[in-house]
């Protein structure tokens, strides 16, 4: 199919409305969400879930029990701009509000109930840097304060099974860690400075979900523009449908070569003239001592230890995160 077909069939998202596509099977079983996106510039996770309700439609695909919601575009504002954001990043300060302020506090008011009516979530993202596709996780199993926990081994089960090699751990741990370093230096002067110092900054839909019960997957699927990420996107779909039994398919097997990643830090951008020294990919390695990127004083910024930069931003706004570091993690994710 030509581009200009691909783009006469795609469905219209109205910044009105959030529009989803809803299965039923009529045995019990999980309920699974999927989204795309989160951010408007990600669509990659819109055009594999397009096609994957396109073969329900056309009866290629059934559920076989319990239901499946689709929501292609999560954030139509974003989506109708080409940008990451709305009037604000939907996934960061993740809750339903009363007194809702922006476009995000409005799809959040929908989402959220949403997302607790459900079990599992798939969450299908990009990135802006080069890099392959990778998945992200939540914690082992606890009952701290930051994000209790109780179906790991679920999580686990379902990341080894959905295509790529990487899998990365502690996001949120690290944005309560960068919450407290914005605390320490920045005089909260705006809402954007309000919602980054705030230590549910780091709560999006995964998180959430987490929160309310559920277990959940950020799939990371490709670079924004590659042709390719829309097919991760839709293996990744169908493989979740599979593992989890909600259609009549081979389960897939556990994938074996997985690499472990956690994240350890995230560093911010200071000033728009904050500069990386060079172009980074996502899971480029660094060698403690080297230097990453130079602030617009001159300051040098260095790596700490050993490991890789994660989520390099060229575009990041000043006083919110700027790229991540993270290294090999002790935790064992094929337990069962």
């Amino acid at each position: 199919m030509s581009e200009s077909a691909q783009m006469a069939v795609t469905p219209a998202y109205p910044v009105s409305q959030l529009r989803m596509h809803r299965f039923v099977g009529l045995q019990p079983g999980p309920r699974l969400i999927v989204l795309g996106a989160v951010h408007g510039n990600e669509i990659a996770g819109t055009r594999g879930i397009e096609r994957v309700v396109a073969e329900f439609d056309a009866g290629l695909l059934a559920l076989a029990c319990g239901s499946v919601t689709f929501v292609p575009v999560t954030n139509p504002l974003a989506y109708h701009k080409l940008q990451r954001n709305g009037e604000r990043n939907l996934n960061r300060n993740l809750q339903p509000t009363d007194t809702p302020q922006d476009f995000e506090d409005r799809i959040a008011n929908l989402l959220c109930p949403l997302l607790a009516q459900h079990d599992v979530l798939l969450d299908l993202h990009t990135f802006q840097a080069p890099s392959e596709p990778f998945v992200m996780i939540g914690p082992a199993n606890n009952s701290g304060q930051l994000e209790p926990f109780a179906h790991a081994q679920a999580e686990q089960a379902l990341a080894l099974r959905l295509g790529p090699r990487r899998i990365v751990e502690g996001w949120l741990s690290t944005y309560a860690q960068g919450v407290q370093q914005r605390l320490a230096r920045t005089p909260v002067q705006d809402r954007a400075g309000l919602l980054s110092t705030d230590p549910g900054y780091g709560i999006g839909t995964t998180e959430y979900m987490r929160r309310v019960g559920g277990y959940a997957i950020t799939l990371e699927c490709g670079q924004h523009a590659d042709p390719a990420a829309p097919e991760v996107a839709y293996r990744a779909i169908c493989n979740t449908l599979a593992h989890l039994g909600l259609v009549a398919a081979t389960a897939p097997a556990p994938g074996v070569a997985v690499e472990l990643l956690r994240l350890a830090q995230v560093i911010d951008r200071y000033h728009v003239d904050d500069a990386f020294v060079r172009p980074w990919a996502s899971f480029d390695a660094l060698a403690a001592g080297t230097p990453v990127a130079t602030r617009h004083d001159g300051t040098p910024v260095i790596a700490p230890t050993d490991g890789y930069i994660v989520f390099p931003n060229n575009g990041a706004t000043p006083g919110n995160e700027w790229f991540y570091l993270a290294q090999h993690s002790q935790r064992n994710i094929f337990e069962p």
